[in-house]
C-alpha cells in the first residue's frame, strides 16, 4: 500500500476552512460528512445547493441577490448562473479599508514597498476617477502591459470598479504578441510601466509601446508608471500621461458599478502557438465565485495569511492571486528573475516576509533542485503551511525534494486547470494526505472524469480530462465569435455537451489525479497512448541533461518517439548518455516510452508563460508551418528542428 508523504493532524484539519465549510453543510442539510470524498460527491450532484451555500459562506457582497442559482445543470455551454444578482468584482476584493498590509512589492531592484488596504482603496479610487474622466464606461476595454507590481492591481481594480473589462500582458511579450491579443479587443486605455528589471538590468518598454500603439488606433490614453526610470520620457508617446498626473488628486468613496453576475470581467488568452490566441471572456461573478472557492477552501487562505505566487501579469495565476484580497490576506508580489541575484532569492524573501502560502511552477522547483538549493537548511520557513505548484506536471522526485529540502510539515498542492476557466479542475485538499506524483483531489463542484476513447469514465487508467457539468467561471463567450462556433470547437466537439480540456490524466482509486501532459501532445507509438510527462520525469533527474522536449514523429505508418535534449555547458551528448537515458526510461516508465531517437539541439522553445511547445516542434519536424512564433519566448529555437538529417533515417 502506498504511503502518503504528508498527512495533516486532526487538530490541523479542524482548523481549516474546508472543515468549517463541511460542518456547516452538515448542519444545514442534515448530512454527516466526515471526509472530502463525501463532500465532493455531494457537491457535484447538488450544484445549485453547493454554489448557493458558497455564496453565503464567502459572504459575497451584492446590491441585489439572485433569483435562481443555475438555470440548467445539464446545459453546457450556455448555462446561466445567479440570474438577477447585481454585484461588483472590485468591491468584493476591497472589503477591508484599514491599516492591514494588503500588498508587499519586492522587485529585482531590492526596493521594498507596502500598501495597506486603506492605501489600496484610496489609490483605486483616484485611478477610477481618472478613468471616468476619460469617459470609460461598463464594457469598455482597459489593458495593462505591465510588470507584476501594485499599480497593475490598482489599475485592474479601478477598471473593474467601473465595469470595464480588464486584460493584461507581461512586458516581455513582443510587439506582435501584444497586438495578436489587444488588437482583437480594441482597448481604449493602456497602462504600462516605462520598463522593468531582469537579471539586474533595466529593460525599456517605451520603444515597444511606440510600436504597439501605431497598430492600435483604439487607444485613447496611455498611462505610464515610472519604474525603471524615475522620470521617463513620455512626451515621445502620443496621448501619454504619467501615473501620478493621471490619478485624481483626491481619494474618496468608490462608486462600484452594480452589474449582472455574468457581466464581462476579464479577457484571457490562449498561448496562441497554432494561430491567433483565443480571446476568452469571463464573467465577474463567475471568476469571483470560482476563485474564492479555490482560495478559501482548497488553499485554506485566511485573513492572517501571507500568500505569494511567482507569476507575471500575462499568466492566469496573477488573476488568481489577486482574488486573495477578497479574504483580507497579504499578497507578496515579485517581479523579475527568480534566480536573481542567486538561486535562493525567493526563499530569502519567503523568510523575510513570513510567507505562509508559496506558489510557483513545476519548472522552477526542478531548476531549484538542480541548482542545489536547500531552503530548509538556509532559511527559517516556520510560517510556511502550503506550497502550490502548477504550469506542468510535478515529478515524483520533485515531490520528494520539497519534503526533504523545503519543509517536511507542509501541504504540497500540485494544481491544474487553465486560463480557460481562470482556475483549477484538480488541486489541493487541506484535510487530506499528499501522495507522491498526485494532485490531491478534483475541485468541489467540478464534475471531472478521465474518459477513455469510447467516452466512458475510467479509474486507475489514463484518459482525457473532461468536465461533464457546468461551472461558474466557464467563458461566457469568445471575443469576435458571434455564432459561438470557435467556443464550441475549443471544448465541445470531441464529446457533445462535455468539456474536454485537452489534458491527459488518471483519476486514482484515492480520488487523486495524475497529470500526463497535454492530450494533443500525447504520443501514440503502436497505437498505445503515452503521456509526455512520464518521459520528462525521468529526464529531469539526469544531471547530464539541461532540458528536453519530446514529440511523436510519423514514421512508416506508425509513430516513433523523438527526444530532443540540450546539454549543460561543457557536456556533449554521447552514445553512453543515450544508452543511460534509454535504460532509465525502460526501467522506470516502460519499454514503450523509450525514444527511437535522442538528438541534441542548442535550445528548447517555450511560450511566454514558460510552457514547452511540443506541438510547434512536431510541426517543424514534419515540415509544417508554425504560424504564430511571436507567442514564443525564444522563437529562434524552432529553427533548430527543421530538416534534421537524423529524422530521415
Amino acid at each position: 500500500m502506498t504511503k502518503p508523504l504528508w498527512t495533516p493532524t486532526d487538530e490541523r484539519v479542524k482548523q481549516t476552512n474546508m472543515y468549517r465549510f463541511m460542518q456547516a453543510v452538515n448542519a444545514k442539510y442534515g448530512k454527516n460528512f466526515t471526509d472530502y470524498d463525501a463532500l465532493y460527491e455531494w457537491s457535484i450532484e447538488n450544484l445549485s445547493e453547493f454554489w448557493a451555500f458558497m455564496w453565503d459562506f464567502a459572504e459575497i457582497r451584492f446590491s441585489r441577490s439572485y433569483d435562481k442559482v443555475l438555470d440548467d445543470p445539464c446545459k453546457m455551454p450556455g448555462a446561466k448562473w445567479f440570474q438577477g444578482a447585481q454585484l461588483n468584482f472590485a468591491e468584493n476584493l476591497l472589503r477591508l479599508r484599514n491599516d492591514k498590509i494588503a500588498l508587499v512589492f519586492r522587485g529585482e531592484d531590492q526596493v521594498r514597498r507596502t500598501l495597506t488596504y486603506k492605501d489600496l482603496y484610496d489609490e483605486t479610487s483616484r485611478v477610477a476617477k481618472g478613468l471616468k474622466s476619460l469617459g470609460i464606461k461598463p464594457g469598455d476595454r482597459v489593458v495593462g502591459f505591465v510588470p507584476n507590481m501594485p499599480e497593475s492591481i490598482i489599475a485592474m481594480l479601478a477598471a473593474t470598479s467601473i465595469g470595464a473589462v480588464w486584460s493584461s500582458c507581461s512586458p516581455d511579450f513582443g510587439i506582435k504578441g501584444v497586438l495578436d491579443r489587444f488588437g482583437q479587443t480594441r482597448p481604449k486605455v493602456l497602462f504600462t510601466a516605462d520598463g522593468y528589471f531582469f537579471k539586474g538590468k533595466p529593460i525599456d518598454s517605451l520603444q515597444k509601446i511606440k510600436g504597439i500603439i501605431e497598430e492600435l488606433p483604439s487607444i485613447e490614453k496611455i498611462v505610464v508608471i515610472p519604474y525603471a526610470d524615475e522620470d521617463p520620457p513620455v512626451k515621445t508617446l502620443p496621448s501619454a500621461i504619467l501615473w501620478d498626473r493621471f490619478k485624481n488628486s483626491r481619494a474618496g468613496e468608490i462608486e462600484f458599478e452594480q452589474l449582472p453576475f455574468d457581466h464581462p470581467l476579464y479577457i484571457m488568452y490562449s498561448s496562441g502557438t497554432t494561430g491567433l490566441p483565443k480571446c476568452m471572456v469571463q464573467s465577474a461573478g463567475g471568476v469571483l465565485m470560482h476563485q474564492i472557492k479555490e482560495l478559501m477552501l482548497h488553499t485554506d487562505l485566511k485573513e492572517n495569511d501571507t500568500i505569494f505566487y511567482f507569476t507575471t501579469c500575462g499568466w492566469m495565476m496573477w488573476n488568481w492571486l489577486v482574488t486573495s484580497l477578497s479574504v483580507g490576506a497579504t499578497l507578496v508580489l515579485y517581479d523579475g528573475n527568480p534566480f536573481h541575484p542567486g538561486p535562493d532569492a525567493l526563499w530569502q524573501m519567503a523568510q523575510d516576509e513570513k510567507i505562509t502560502v508559496f506558489g510557483t511552477s513545476a519548472g522552477y522547483i526542478a531548476a531549484l533542485k538542480n541548482a542545489g538549493v536547500k531552503p530548509a537548511q538556509q532559511f527559517d520557513l516556520s510560517p510556511l503551511k502550503a506550497l502550490l505548484s502548477t504550469g506542468s506536471p510535478l515529478s515524483k522526485e520533485d515531490f520528494k525534494f520539497i519534503y526533504d529540502e523545503v519543509k517536511s510539515d507542509l501541504q504540497l498542492a500540485s494544481i491544474s486547470g487553465g486560463s480557460d476557466l481562470n482556475g483549477c479542475f484538480a488541486l489541493g485538499n487541506p484535510m487530506g494526505s499528499v501522495y507522491s506524483g498526485e494532485l490531491q483531489c478534483r475541485g468541489l463542484a467540478m464534475k471531472v472524469f478521465a474518459y477513455d476513447e469510447d467516452g466512458k469514465p475510467v479509474v486507475g487508467e489514463q484518459g482525457e480530462l473532461v468536465c461533464t457539468a457546468p461551472f461558474p467561471s466557464m467563458p461566457i463567450y469568445f471575443w469576435n465569435d458571434e455564432d459561438g462556433s470557435r467556443y464550441h470547437s475549443a471544448y465541445f466537439d470531441h464529446y457533445p455537451g462535455v468539456w474536454a480540456h485537452g489534458d491527459f490524466i488518471e483519476v486514482t482509486e484515492r480520488g487523486g489525479v495524475i497529470m500526463y501532459g497535454r492530450s494533443d501532445a500525447t504520443l501514440n507509438p503502436g497505437g498505445v497512448r503515452i503521456g509526455t510527462a512520464e518521459i520528462y520525469r525521468r529526464i529531469e533527474q539526469m544531471e547530464e541533461i539541461a532540458d528536453s522536449v519530446v514529440v511523436g514523429q510519423n514514421w512508416n505508418n506508425d509513430v516513433r518517439i523523438i527526444l530532443f535534449v540540450t546539454m549543460p555547458e561543457g557536456v556533449k551528448l554521447t552514445d553512453g548518455i543515450r544508452e543511460k537515458i534509454r535504460n532509465d526510461i525502460r526501467t522506470h516508465a516502460s519499454p514503450r516510452h523509450v525514444p527511437a531517437k535522442i538528438i541534441e539541439v542548442p535550445d528548447i522553445p517555450y511560450t511566454l508563460n514558460m510552457k514547452k511547445v511540443e506541438l510547434a516542434v512536431k510541426k517543424m519536424i514534419h515540415g509544417q508551418e508554425v504560424k504564430n512564433k511571436d507567442a514564443l519566448k525564444n522563437p529562434e529555437a524552432l529553427d533548430f528542428f527543421s530538416n534534421i538529417k537524423e529524422l530521415k533515417e
